[in-house]
């Protein structure tokens, strides 16, 4: 047998500890946002991960200026919380500091922990099992779902569920009910599995349709989603989404003179729209050298000069045409038409199979979806249309407040369809995921 030399693990991190990465939150350069500012030696996928630890918090970023030429990475953010105003808290402002700093987890330097994976509150969760799942979409599937979990005894502590093109795609965290712990059981998980299975391929025979997995532990959520339905190849997919007045516009050019590609991302702005553009620039493992980011009002304007791994730029019309397809699925994915609404009621096993048995009952179809858990309360946020495709009307909207109002408190968010309505009323720089009925729970 052969020998390898020894090679000391401390090297791998030397460099960062000579020259360790700079982090400011400066409330003082601009009277409208705070600017974070991140100057550090390069490595892959450290754009993705700064955007991950700001987006995790919930910030909305207005613009960006990245640059990571010559093995140095210089970022500058202009973000505000999700009402608009600068980060004033010292908290959050600590945590973008010793996130983003030395001894972040970014680095390797300190042992990686869960943190922020599903919405807010899963430290404070347990032990819990991952159950991905990803299959053809129908109208009440999520309810059937999760009925099965609820009979098994399982109680979901958070989750969150997308839709596009026809396929679903979603990440339950999920534990036994009697234990407060994974379910680890091989039996049981198997069980499990199969009904799942059943349900997703509609009770037929076609396991290539459908996919179930199951881990211990937590995983970046929106990250898998992604990660999910581009394995799922669903940007092939033509004809099942309805025309759309946000349809994005992108396009890729060569930079002749830097020898780029030049990635142009115009669309509506939303909250974690940077972070879904660069998760799948790095999922196609594209890497960015410089970006500019901007929003003016409702719309947003995103610039990404990059290159493939090994150097080379986009050489054919066949890798633009990818390429322009996974960045217009990635910003699909999340963005989310009509009402929003927002349920929040004592935890409990079957919580989640009798609110989605509501909104199927009501005639609702569920095109996103939320959920956490705060101490006992859980938060269950819905993005819904018309099983019909048509707008929901006030008669289905009041019965749901009388078949909720006993045990839940329901809140119901309509986004205004005009860009001046858009503007007047903050609605671009809204969180979609949770919103402010979290952060009341918490305070």
């Amino acid at each position: 047998m052969g020998s390898w030399a020894y090679f000391d693990p401390e090297y791998e991190t030397l460099s960062i500890r000579i020259n360790p990465p700079q982090v400011s939150v400066d409330n003082s350069s601009c009277m409208e946002c705070t600017l974070v500012k991140v100057d550090s030696m390069n490595k892959p996928g450290i754009l993705l991960e700064v955007v991950q630890i700001l987006t995790d918090l919930d910030l909305i970023i207005t613009k960006a200026y990245i640059s990571s030429d010559g093995g140095w990475f210089m970022d500058v953010f202009h973000v505000t919380d999700q009402n608009g105003q600068k980060i004033n808290n010292s908290k959050t402002i600590e945590y973008i500091e010793k996130a983003l700093g030395p001894k972040g987890n970014m680095y390797g330097l300190l042992k990686p922990s869960p943190g922020k994976k599903v919405g807010v509150g899963l430290d404070s969760m347990g032990d819990c099992t991952a159950i991905e799942l990803i299959g053809p979409d129908r109208p009440g599937l999520l309810s059937e779902i999760s009925a099965v979990l609820a009979n098994l005894q399982i109680n979901v502590a958070a989750a969150e569920v997308w839709t596009h093109n026809g396929r679903i795609a979603c990440v339950l965290y999920v534990n036994d009910d009697t234990t407060n712990r994974a379910v680890d059981d091989a039996s049981w998980l198997a069980a499990m599995e199969e009904q799942v299975k059943n349900i997703l391929r509609g009770y037929g025979t076609d396991d290539s349709v459908s996919f179930t997995s199951f881990s211990m532990g937590s995983t970046h959520i929106d990250r898998r989603l992604h990660q999910l339905f581009f394995a799922d190849r669903d940007y092939e997919v033509t004809g099942t989404e309805p025309d759309s007045p946000v349809k994005p516009n992108v396009t890729i050019e060569r930079c002749e003179e830097k020898d780029y590609s030049v990635v142009t991302v115009k669309c509506k702005d939303r909250p974690k729209l940077m972070f879904d553009i660069v998760c799948t620039l790095t999922d196609m493992q594209y890497v960015v050298f410089h970006a500019t980011i901007s929003s003016d009002g409702p719309y947003a304007s995103q610039e990404y000069f990059i290159r493939q791994m090994d150097g080379c730029t986009l050489q054919t019309e066949g890798e633009k045409e990818k390429a322009i397809k996974c960045l217009e699925a990635a910003i699909r994915r999340r963005t989310s038409e009509g009402i929003s609404l927002e349920l929040c009621a004592k935890d409990r096993v079957g919580l989640l199979s009798e609110v989605t048995r509501i909104l199927r009952e009501n005639g609702l179809s569920v095109t996103r979806a939320g959920v956490t858990t705060v101490g006992e309360q859980a938060v269950n946020v819905f993005y819904v249309s018309d099983a019909s495709g048509k707008p929901v009307d006030a008669r289905t909207i009041e019965a749901l407040r009388k078949e909720t109002g006993k045990t839940m408190r329901l809140n119901v968010k309509k986004p205004p369809m005009n860009t001046k309505a858009l503007e007047a009323s903050g609605w671009a720089k809204t969180s979609f995921f949770f919103g402010g009925l979290l952060e009341k729970l918490l305070h």
